[in-house]
């Protein structure tokens, strides 16, 4: 493994990390102020392992993500939308941003 494939694989555990540990931050909040969230990491790396031929199903590559199954962490960590979240995903969506 190269020097900068081990410092890109000490950020995504960096990232995936702080992630975890501030489960406070919602995914449609990093939606809507990122464009991207947990979820979408799981597709992305989904997408890579498939690059790298490695069959990775998207249940695995969210408990890669979450650090446990997503419906586990969902019912523990994600409360729903609130009405002022959805408006601005769907406003953000709509616009493409």
């Amino acid at each position: 493994m190269s020097k900068q494939t081990e410092i890109e694989a000490a950020v995504l555990r960096r990232l995936l990390k702080h992630l975890d540990d501030n489960k406070s931050v919602q995914n449609i909040d990093l939606m809507n102020l990122a464009g991207f969230c947990r979820n979408c990491l799981s597709k992305w790396y989904m997408a890579e392992a498939e690059q790298q031929g490695v069959k990775v199903n998207y249940d695995e590559a969210r408990e890669f993500v979450y650090g446990e199954p997503y419906d586990t962490w969902k019912a523990k960590y994600q409360p729903e939308a609130t009405a002022e979240q959805l408006a601005t995903f769907n406003a953000k969506s709509k616009t493409g941003q």
